[in-house]
C-alpha cells in the first residue's frame, strides 16, 4: 500500500499545475475516483484538496522568492482566477503580502512533497550543509569576538548534532529544553512561578526541571552577551521556543545583536534572519498565556506556527481525527505515523502519546 500511496502523491505533483481531476487519478490508479480521496486522506491525515492547496501556496512562494516572473502569471500557473485571490491565499497562509514578501522575503515554514517511505531518522548531515552553517558562524565572528556570542539551539538533540558533527565553534553554545507548546507558562518568563508551573506541566520534580531545562541556559541568566544566535527550526514546536526566548529577551531588555539561524531540520539548510526583539513580550502573552492570534506583524514562519499551535489546542484538529481512526494500530506504530505525516508540528513522543491518551479518554 505505501508504494501505490507514493504512486499517487508523484502523480499529484507532476499534475500540481493543471487543473485537477480526481476522475483522471483514479484512472491512472486503476482505482475509483472516491477510494483515491479515501485511501490519501486515510494515510496522510489531510484531504488531497488540502495538500495541493498547502504544495502549490509554498512553491509560489519559492518562485516569488527566485524569480522575476509577474505575480499574476505565478498565481495563473498554480491554479489562481485572479492576483487578488492569490494574495488572499497567501496572506492567509503566511500572514505577509505576496508583494510585501517579494521586496522582503522571510523564513517559512516549509511544505514538502510527501515521502511516504521516508523515516524521521534517516538523515545524514552532509558537507555542503557543514560549509553553509560554518560560512553564517564565520561572519558573526568577523562582528563580534567569540566570548561575546551565545548559540542557543532548539533542544538536546540539536545540540548533540552540533557537537557530533563537530560544528561548535569557540563561542558559547546551549539548548533549551523546553516544549512551550505544552502546558501552561506565566508572564515573567524563568521566574520562580514559571519554573514550578513548567515542572508540574511536564509532570517533573522542579528539581529535574532545573536540571534538564534551566542549568543549561546559566550561561544565558549570568553573562551579557553582545550576540545572541538561535538555531530553530520552522515548525510549530520550534517557533513556540523561539517565541519564548524573544519575549524573555525583551522582559530583560537585551540590547545586543540577535540573529535567527531557520533550521530545516530534515536537512540542516540554514537561512538566516536579523531580530530586534521588541513586541515579542505582547506576542508571547496573547499567544501562549491566553490563546489569541494577535494582531502584531509576524515572521511568516512565527505567524504559521502561531496558527498550528492554536490550532493543536482545539479538541478535534486534525491530529486528534488521524488518532481517531488509527486507535488499533500498535503505540510504536502510531507515533512513526504522526511523526512522519505532521512534521509541521515538529511535536515529538511525549507530546504525541499525550494527545493519544487523551483522545483513548474520551
Amino acid at each position: 500500500m505505501d508504494q501505490t500511496m507514493q504512486e499517487m502523491v508523484d502523480w499529484i505533483e507532476e499534475h500540481l499545475a493543471e487543473d485537477f481531476s480526481l476522475e483522471r487519478l483514479g484512472n491512472y490508479m486503476g482505482y475509483s475516483p472516491y477510494y483515491c480521496s479515501f485511501k490519501f486522506h486515510q494515510m496522510t491525515g489531510i484531504t488531497i484538496k488540502r495538500y495541493m492547496a498547502l504544495r502549490k501556496i509554498y512553491l509560489a512562494s519559492i518562485e516569488l522568492k527566485e524569480t522575476n516572473r509577474k505575480t499574476i502569471d505565478i498565481a495563473f500557473k498554480y491554479g489562481y482566477l485572479s492576483q487578488e485571490a492569490f494574495s488572499r491565499a497567501f496572506k492567509g497562509m503566511f500572514g505577509i503580502s505576496p508583494s510585501a514578501f517579494r521586496k522582503a522575503p522571510q523564513p517559512l515554514q516549509t511544505y514538502v512533497k510527501f515521502d511516504i517511505n521516508s523515516r524521521r531518522d534517516e538523515f545524514s548531515m552532509d558537507i555542503s550543509q557543514k560549509l553553509m552553517i560554518g560560512a553564517l558562524q564565520n561572519r558573526i565572528y568577523d562582528q563580534f569576538a567569540d566570548q561575546e556570542i551565545l548559540n542557543i539551539l532548539n533542544g538536546q538533540m540539536m545540540y548533540e548534532e552540533f557537537y557530533k558533527h563537530q560544528l561548535m565553534e569557540k563561542s558559547d553554545y546551549v539548548p533549551f529544553n523546553e516544549a512551550m507548546c505544552s502546558n501552561a507558562t506565566t508572564v515573567a518568563i524563568f521566574s520562580d512561578e514559571f519554573k514550578a508551573i513548567r515542572a508540574a506541566g511536564h509532570q517533573v520534580s522542579l528539581q529535574d526541571y532545573e536540571r534538564i531545562t534551566m542549568t543549561p541556559l546559566k550561561p544565558l541568566l549570568q553573562h551579557n552577551y553582545k550576540c545572541i544566535v538561535l538555531w530553530f527550526g520552522d515548525d510549530m514546536f520550534c517557533q513556540m521556543n523561539l517565541l519564548t526566548l524573544l519575549a524573555f529577551l525583551e522582559q530583560e531588555g537585551y540590547e545586543g545583536k540577535v540573529f535567527y539561524h531557520m533550521v530545516k531540520e530534515a536537512t540542516y539548510d540554514v537561512e538566516e534572519t536579523d531580530l530586534l526583539p521588541e513586541g515579542y513580550n505582547e506576542i508571547y502573552q496573547q499567544v501562549l498565556i491566553h490563546h489569541r492570534l494577535p494582531e502584531a506583524k509576524l515572521m511568516p514562519v512565527m505567524y504559521q506556527g502561531i496558527r498550528l499551535y492554536l490550532e493543536s489546542l482545539k479538541e478535534d484538529n486534525e491530529i486528534t481525527a488521524y488518532i481517531s481512526k488509527h486507535l488499533d494500530k500498535p503505540q510504536s506504530e502510531l507515533l512513526q505515523q504522526l511523526f512522519h505525516l505532521f512534521p509541521h508540528y515538529g511535536l515529538g513522543d511525549l507530546q504525541y502519546i499525550k494527545i493519544i491518551e487523551a483522545v483513548k479518554a474520551r
